[in-house]
C-alpha cells in the first residue's frame, strides 16, 4: 500500500508517544499514514510479543492508520547492520512514503538510537537502483525526526489540539505498558518501569501542552529536520494563518 507518511519506531508505542497526534491529524486530512515497529517487543519488562501485537493493532485502529506492521529485529538488540537496513529499505520501497518519521538520534534507549541510524540510512539507500530487494528504487522526500526522551530545538511544531484525545487513547491501548492492566492468566512481569509510572502520561500531556504553547495552541508535537527548509514565498508562509496572539 502506497502511503503519504510512514513512521518507524524501534518498538510498538514509540510512534504513538512521539508523533501519534500528527499521524492522526494527517489521517483525518485524507493522507495515508502508517507505522512500522522494528521489533516485536519481546524483551519488554511488561507484557509479551503476543500482547504487544494486539495492543499495536488496537492503537493503529484508534489512530486511523492505513497500515501497521512489526518487523522481526530482536528487541533490545536493534543493531546498525546491513541486514537490518535492507529490511527497512524493503518497507520504504513497498510503501513509497513521501515523508518518513524517524526517532531522534539521541535517546535514553539504545534501540531508539540505533533505529534512528538505520532508518536515516535506509531512506537514502532505498533510492539506489543497484541495491537489489526485488523492488523498484524509491527515495522519500524528507526524513523528519521525532522527539523521544531528550528534547531538541524543533524545526517546526504541529498543532495536534484536535487529535490529542485520540493520541492519548492510542497510547492507553498499550494497557500492559502504561496502565498495568495484566490480562488474566498472563505471565506479565510485575516489575516497575519508567513509562509504567502513573506520572508518565502526565509528562506526555505536559510536553504536548508546552510545545503547543510555543505556537499559540493547546497541544503540539515538535519535529526536527537536518536540512534547511525551502520557502519560496515568505510573505505567504508568514501570512495571517501563521500569526497568533495570546488573549
Amino acid at each position: 500500500m502506497v502511503l503519504d507518511a510512514l513512521a518507524f519506531g524501534a518498538h510498538a508505542d514509540d510512534a504513538e508517544l512521539s508523533c501519534g497526534g500528527t499521524l492522526i491529524k494527517l489521517a483525518g486530512m485524507g493522507y495515508r499514514a502508517g507505522v512500522i515497529a522494528l521489533t516485536r517487543g519481546e524483551a519488554g519488562t511488561r507484557g509479551s510479543a503476543e500482547i504487544r501485537a494486539r495492543e499495536f493493532a488496537k492503537a493503529a485502529e484508534t489512530m486511523g492508520l492505513a497500515a501497521h506492521k512489526m518487523l522481526d529485529i530482536p528487541d533490545g538488540r536493534v543493531e546498525v547492520t546491513w541486514e537490518n537496513k535492507l529490511k527497512v529499505i524493503a518497507e520504504i520501497r513497498a510503501h513509497r512514503p513521501r515523508i518518513v518519521f524517524a526517532p531522534h538520534g539521541v535517546d535514553r534507549h539504545p534501540d531508539h538510537e540505533s533505529a534512528s541510524q538505520i532508518v536515516r540510512a535506509a531512506v537514502y539507500l532505498a533510492g539506489l537502483d543497484k541495491i537489489d530487494t526485488g523492488q523498484e528504487a524509491f527515495r522519500p522526500v524528507k526524513v523528519v525526526f521525532c522527539q523521544g526522551r531528550f528534547e531538541f530545538a524543533p524545526s517546526f511544531i504541529v498543532d495536534i489540539t484536535d487529535a490529542h484525545d485520540r493520541k492519548m487513547s492510542a497510547i492507553r491501548a498499550y494497557a500492559t505498558q502504561f496502565l498495568h492492566a495484566d490480562p488474566p492468566g498472563s505471565e506479565t512481569a510485575p516489575g516497575e518501569t519508567l513509562i509504567g509510572r502513573p506520572e508518565f502520561l502526565d509528562h506526555i500531556e505536559a510536553r504536548d501542552r508546552r510545545y503547543g504553547s510555543q505556537i499559540g495552541v493547546r497541544y503540539g508535537e515538535p519535529f526536527l529536520v537536518r536540512e534547511a527548509l525551502r520557502v519560496d514565498d515568505p510573505v505567504a508562509f508568514f501570512g495571517p494563518d501563521y500569526l497568533w496572539t495570546i488573549p
